[in-house]
C-alpha cells in the first residue's frame, strides 16, 4: 500500500502561493515572475553561469552584447515560468483555452490516430504546451516525466499535470510502459532534448557541439510503429499567453539509423531555437556529459 508523502510547512506555503496566484489575472502573474527574474539575474549564480556557458558554446559568433541580451531574457523567462506554474497546474481547461492559441498541422481529435509520440522540447512554454495538448486530445494519453526529489511536490505535480486524463510515467526504465500505451492507442508525450547521460544516447552535433543526445525516440517509434508529432510551446509577447504549435508528422522517421535520427531531431530543434533563442531553457546543463577525452564545460 502506497504511503502518503509527508508535507512540510514549505510545501503548504508553496502550493498555497501557486493556488493564490492562479486566482489573479495571468498578466499579473507573468509580470510578477518576470520581476523576480530581473532581480535574481543581478545576483551571481551557478544557473546564470550555465546560461552564459551554453550560449558561448552554441553561438561563438555572437558579440558580448547579443549574448548578454539573450542570456538575461532567457534567465528571466525561466524564472517567470515557475510563477506561471500556478496557471498551468491549477487553471481550469476553460482558462487555458482563453490563454493558449492552438496552431496545429494535424487534427488532434482524429478518432483513428495511430500510435503517436508527442515530441516536446524544453522551451519555457513547454509546461503550458504539454498540459494543453493533453487537454486538446480529448482522449486518454500518457506523459513521461522526471520525478522531483521532494515526494510531496512530486505527487502534487503528477496530479496536476495529469488532470486532463494523462497517465504520468516516470522517466527511466519506461520503454515497456510506453509500448503498453501504444497498444492501448494512447498518445505518449515525451521530451528528449536534455542530457540524461550516456546510456541510450549518442554524440551528435547541436549547434556544432558534439552533444549527448537520446536515441530513445527513434527506437520507441520503431518498436511501437509510432508516428512522431513534434510540438513547441511559445510564450506570446506582451503577457498575452501562449501558442501551442503542433508540426506535421515527421516522414521517414525512424530511418533505421539512430544516429541519423538523433541528428535530425537536433537539427529541427536548432531551427526552432533560432526563431526565439531567448525562450529556450539554457539554464539546463545541456553539455554535462562530454565525449571521451573532452573536459567538462561547467
Amino acid at each position: 500500500m502506497a504511503t502518503t508523502p509527508k508535507k512540510s510547512l514549505g510545501y503548504y506555503l508553496s502550493v498555497g502561493l501557486l493556488r493564490g496566484l492562479n486566482l489573479l489575472p495571468y498578466s499579473w502573474v507573468a509580470r510578477f515572475g518576470a520581476g523576480i527574474g530581473h532581480v535574481l539575474y543581478l545576483i551571481p549564480s551557478s544557473r546564470k553561469r550555465v546560461v552564459h556557458t551554453n550560449l558561448r558554446l552554441c553561438f561563438p559568433h555572437w558579440d558580448d552584447a547579443t549574448r548578454e541580451r539573450v542570456a538575461k531574457a532567457s534567465f528571466v523567462h525561466a524564472i517567470r515560468s515557475y510563477a506561471e506554474r500556478s496557471v498551468q497546474w491549477f487553471g481550469s481547461g476553460k482558462k487555458l483555452e482563453r490563454l493558449i492559441e492552438l496552431d496545429s498541422a494535424v487534427d488532434l481529435r482524429a478518432p483513428d490516430m495511430p500510435p503517436t509520440i508527442l515530441l516536446g522540447f524544453h522551451f519555457v512554454g513547454i509546461e503550458a504546451a504539454s498540459v494543453f495538448i493533453n487537454y486538446s486530445l480529448h482522449r486518454p494519453c500518457a506523459s513521461l516525466y522526471t520525478p522531483m526529489s521532494n515526494p510531496a511536490f512530486d505527487a502534487m505535480a503528477r496530479e496536476q499535470r495529469g488532470r486532463f486524463d494523462a497517465e504520468m510515467i516516470p522517466r527511466g526504465d519506461s520503454a515497456r510502459d510506453v509500448l503498453r500505451m501504444f497498444r492501448k492507442k494512447k498518445p505518449v508525450m515525451l521530451a528528449a532534448d536534455m542530457d540524461y547521460g550516456a546510456r541510450n544516447s549518442t554524440f551528435v552535433p547541436f549547434f556544432g557541439v558534439e552533444t549527448c543526445t537520446l536515441t530513445s525516440v527513434s527506437r520507441l517509434a520503431e518498436v511501437g510503429r509510432a508516428q512522431i508529432l513534434p510540438f513547441i510551446g511559445e510564450v506570446l509577447p506582451n503577457f498575452k499567453g501562449y501558442r501551442l504549435k503542433v508540426f506535421p508528422i515527421w516522414e521517414n522517421y525512424p530511418s533505421g539509423d539512430p544516429d541519423a535520427d538523433a541528428r535530425r531531431m537536433n537539427a529541427f530543434l536548432e531551427e526552432q531555437i533560432l526563431k526565439m533563442p531567448e525562450q529556450y531553457y539554457w539554464v539546463h546543463k545541456r553539455f554535462k556529459t562530454r565525449p571521451e577525452g573532452q573536459p567538462g564545460v561547467y
